[in-house]
């Protein structure tokens, strides 16, 4: 190197960490907040069902089905969102997914039977559809490769924020609010949760930008740092953009990382979805608040381990042991729930659970990035998303269906287990033969 060039070199690297810096500041907290509201929707219904259940005379069966029929709907729509989210901009289309979604969701408290419930679900998975891949994409286009593992970890984030959150809320909501008006404490919950999605979804469309060069917030040198960091940056499917983008979408590694992370979505879908139950029925929490703050201490220790899992990972640009530990992790976590007797192991166990499989999904998403070019990302993103919320759509039916037969979640915890270490051998083999990792 010259000695300008080295001279140069600090000079560029701080006006770098410096748009790195000024991008991460604009979008990472707004973005954060809009996964949490996001989050809150799923597993919302997960604490309803703990009055609504009894007060609608519902079974582990009926509620299953109902979260199910939610993802039924989010599937068939996840993809074509993608793609028109890549067509109209992320401004534009997001809000739209975040006002209908958000109406959408706080109609859920006017159910009254079996058929309401799945009804209204559908339309709430249609139109919430695109919104997880459509964020991860819209990073795309800010967030340099070495940087997205702490990106992606950062928003990932949300998830268990909104279950450490929406517990303790939940919770106090359901017990606190219950009779107000003439109106159950679920109906009043479903109202305050579903609300902030549209409003926010109005700011969205006057904060967002679509693209750096449509940044009024950044200056010229902003910008042209910034796209020499995203061009250098680029992934290894960029060199193959000549490559269709249905071929691209289609090619062995994309199928098999899809199959992987539907495995892990069942864990993801299970915490969400059941561990207010969990907790109730294994750990013998008898009040909805203890429910709720119990639940919520798995979710804050996954905050702490999350942002140190995806700093490594992002410092050593490592990506396959990260992901395939963390589900390791989670898995040992399900068999302490299911083998181990005292309630404080067992504790223990979901902390591992949580913490792993939320770990897991923020490295996960760094591999097709690394894969796709930026042409089939919309669809390939939209694609992997739409496999792993089909273990969403399954999940919730198959271990309500096996407590119901049994008696006892242990079955179904046995079914999420195993999913996981098939991911785990999937993520072994994408990695090993063709070196994304």
């Amino acid at each position: 190197m010259s000695t300008i060039a080295a001279a140069d070199y600090p000079l560029e690297q701080a006006k770098s960490d410096q748009v790195i810096g000024k991008v991460w500041r604009r979008l990472i907290p707004f973005l954060f907040v809009l996964y949490v509201i996001n989050y809150l929707d799923r597993i919302n219904l997960g604490f309803a069902a703990l009055s609504m259940n009894k007060d609608l005379m519902f079974s582990a069966t009926v509620f299953g089905l109902a979260n199910s029929i939610f993802y039924f709907g989010y599937v068939a729509c996840e993809i074509p969102s993608n793609l028109l989210l890549a067509r109209f901009g992320a401004r534009v289309w997001l809000a739209r997914i975040l006002i209908s979604w958000g109406l959408a969701s706080t109609a859920t408290m006017l159910v009254v039977g079996p058929w309401s419930l799945y009804i209204i679900r559908f339309f709430v998975g249609v139109l919430e559809a695109g919104f997880v891949p459509g964020v991860l994409l819209y990073l795309t286009y800010w967030i340099p490769r070495s940087h997205r593992a702490r990106a992606n970890g950062y928003l990932m984030m949300a998830q268990p924020v909104a279950m450490a959150v929406g517990s303790g809320m939940s919770g106090l909501i359901l017990e606190h609010l219950n009779g107000v008006a003439g109106l159950q404490g679920w109906r009043w919950m479903f109202l305050f949760e579903g609300l902030p999605a549209a409003i926010l979804g109005l700011v969205a469309y006057f904060y967002l930008t679509n693209r750096p060069a449509d940044a009024t917030w950044l200056d010229e040198s902003e910008k042209s740092a910034l796209g020499t960091l995203l061009v250098d940056g680029q992934a290894a499917g960029s060199s193959r953009s000549k490559v269709s983008i249905l071929k691209q979408t289609l090619e062995p590694r994309i199928l098999l990382l899809a199959v992987a992370y539907f495995c892990l979505v069942n864990t993801l879908n299970a915490n969400g979805t059941w561990i207010p139950t969990i907790v109730r029925d294994v750990l013998k929490a008898h009040s909805l608040t203890s429910v709720g703050f119990i639940t919520a201490i798995p979710a804050l220790s996954a905050l702490i381990l999350m942002p140190i899992w995806t700093r490594s990972s992002d410092k050593s640009q490592e990506r396959k042991w990260h992901l395939i530990a963390a589900m390791a992790m989670a898995a040992i976590g399900w068999l302490m729930v299911i083998y181990l007797a005292q309630p404080e192991f067992r504790l223990t166990g979901l902390i591992f659970t949580v913490s792993g499989a939320f770990s897991a999904m923020s490295v996960f998403w760094t591999l097709p990035q690394a894969i796709l070019s930026e042409e089939a990302r919309p669809a390939g993103i939209g694609f992997i998303s739409a496999v792993g919320l089909l273990g969403s759509a399954a999940s919730p039916a198959v271990i309500g269906i096996l407590r119901d037969l049994t008696g006892s979640f242990n079955a179904g915890l046995f079914y999420v287990t195993a999913l996981l270490l098939v991911s785990m051998a999937l993520i072994w083999i994408v990695a090993r033969r063709n070196q994304v990792a």
